[in-house]
């Protein structure tokens, strides 16, 4: 559970440095930290309202609909900015020509960064999962099962959709609130994860099975 809230403190964290990554990561930042509130609420609208419709109606039917509704809104404006061109005489060309011109092609340096850092995450949690499974340290596998346990209430409270609409929502609330209150929750997740070390490494002394030794012990080791 240490483990846990160290890693959830750190991807609060990294959150809140999306800022110094690149553009498409920071047009992210922006979205999820509201820096404008229109944009964001569009995108959360329109995400929350497609998460919705896809929990009542199958994936074909929300992509259909969706595709539909788009398509006709460009074929509208399209059609519009065609006749206002003929009344007015101008030409102004294509309404859609900077969109058009857009380049989305994916470069290979670009593909093979992202394969590579996706390789290296599977091969981290397979390998995670195995230490885990196998009884490496029996503290982290019971931490592990607790967790699983948990997992077992969570999926008779929630259905799958449920969780992603909630992760979702999650998504543009929690970065908000943890750079509004930054100071005090790092305060408190410290707090929290020094007991929880601190309960640990006495279960460690009381059961001493597995490779890793408590920090306390390791330190006094270390000193010697």
């Amino acid at each position: 559970m240490a483990a846990g809230l160290e890693q959830l403190q750190g991807l609060l964290q990294s959150l809140g440095e999306l800022k110094d990554l690149p553009l498409n990561r920071e047009s992210l930042e922006s979205l999820i930290y509201w820096r404008d509130v229109k944009k964001s609420g569009i995108v959360f609208g329109a995400g929350l309202i497609t998460l919705a419709a896809i929990s009542s109606f199958s994936v074909i039917s929300v992509f259909a609909y969706l595709s539909l509704l788009t398509l006709f809104g460009t074929v509208a404006f399209r059609i519009y900015k065609s006749v206002t061109q003929a009344v007015q005489k101008t030409n102004e060309g294509h309404p859609f020509k900077d969109y058009l011109e857009l380049d989305l092609t994916l470069s290979h340096e670009k593909v093979q960064n992202i394969a590579g850092v996706a390789v290296a995450h599977i091969n981290g949690f397979i390998s995670e999962l195995r230490r885990l499974f196998l009884v490496e340290d029996i503290i982290d596998s019971i931490k592990f099962g607790v967790i699983l346990w948990v997992f077992t209430y969570v999926g008779a409270w929630f259905n799958g959709m449920t969780l992603v609409i909630l992760a979702f929502v999650s998504l543009f609330t929690l970065p908000k609130v943890y750079e509004n209150n930054k100071q005090s929750i790092d305060t408190h997740l410290d707090l929290v994860r020094s007991k929880l070390t601190e309960i640990t490494d006495k279960i460690r002394v009381a059961i001493p099975i597995g490779n890793k030794k408590p920090v306390a012990a390791a330190e006094s080791e270390k000193d010697k």
